[in-house]
């Protein structure tokens, strides 16, 4: 099908960069004195959306504050005028819809290889899904060139996971709210202490990075201490109810290899993912934080059948609140 050839062919790309075309469509969430980057390291980043608008949106402001919005790269899956707007100086892919055979396999493998070609242009690509924020503790790195400085031996990076989510307590969010102000109940997760930046050709496969057969024992799994990757999708609640109609509409089709249960059931899995974070209990961040990265660092899964080194997907049994950086991350 068309989709299968998305490794091969760039359908569109769109660099709306002219103050004149802005007018209306900026993202108020992006701050006219974002920083981008200093020329001396070139970073970018990369994600694929379909019709997630909020969760983009809070992408594109986010990595723009810390890249600057001409360094990252929509992949947008079906044509969509809408993520044009939304990201008004974003590089945007328009890649074909029309055969949804395959999806995770092949949605995998068009972004590696373009992850490969921007390897070519910037010292390090970062690559979360749309809903997937790295937020980097300020008392240890600035930045993320000052991170990426002090990982010159890795070509893979992994961040300690998180998900955070709405309380019963928390107000509506307006349509341009920083959802890291506006939120603070958090779970960390195994499942979502994902690789997420890569150099020299390393590939991302199943939360992990592929690593060749001969190496995948004694291959490092570079964990840096104040590095999170903190995943939205429970953060919204009105967000995830159209989110989930999506999924499930897309995991009830009949091509093969569509996303799994969890996608096809995704409103039951809302529903038991908050009735769990009414019964666990609170610790305090430091000691919840300490105690997750211990867990995650000391036993990384070496999946020999698929080559991958990643997280083990540990469920944990307390929740925690997030400290006030994270408002200004």
């Amino acid at each position: 099908g068309a989709l299968a050839q998305l490794g091969e062919r760039l359908i569109c790309i769109q660099e709306v960069r002219s103050s004149i075309l802005l007018g209306s469509t900026i993202n108020s969430l992006v701050s006219s004195t974002s920083k981008g980057l200093e020329e001396s390291m070139k970073i970018c980043a990369i994600t694929m959306v379909y019709r997630d608008y909020w969760a983009l949106s809070q992408w594109y402001a986010h990595y723009s504050r810390h890249l600057g919005s001409e360094h990252l790269y929509i992949v947008a899956h079906g044509h969509d005028t809408k993520i044009a707007e939304l990201c008004p100086r974003a590089n945007v892919i328009t890649v074909p819809r029309d055969d949804l055979s395959g999806f995770d396999r092949i949605r995998g493998h068009l972004l590696n290889g373009l992850q490969d070609g921007l390897g070519a242009l910037y010292d390090w690509v970062i690559r979360t899904d749309a809903d997937e924020l790295i937020c980097l503790e300020p008392e240890r790195f600035a930045d993320f060139e000052s991170l990426f400085t002090a990982q010159r031996k890795a070509d893979t990076l992994f961040a300690l996971g998180l998900n955070l989510f709405e309380g019963i307590e928390d107000a509506k969010l307006s349509e341009n709210a920083n959802v890291l102000a506006h939120r603070r109940h958090s779970v960390f997760s195994g499942h979502y202490s994902k690789a997420w930046a890569v150099r020299r050709g390393a590939h991302l496969v199943r939360h992990g990075v592929e690593v060749a057969a001969g190496h995948l024992v004694d291959a490092a799994f570079t964990l840096p201490k104040g590095v999170y990757m903190v995943h939205l999708k429970y953060a919204n609640t009105a967000a995830l109810t159209e989110a989930n109609q999506h999924r499930s509409e897309i995991a009830s089709g009949t091509a093969k290899g569509l996303p799994g249960s969890i996608w096809a059931k995704a409103t039951t899995d809302a529903e038991r993912f908050y009735e769990r974070m009414a019964t666990l209990p609170d610790l305090e961040w430091k000691r919840a934080r300490t105690k997750a990265y211990r867990t995650i660092n000391r036993s990384p899964i070496r999946d020999a059948k698929l080559n991958v080194l990643r997280a083990k997907s540990v469920n944990f049994e307390y929740r925690t609140q997030l400290p006030d950086w994270f408002k200004d991350c």
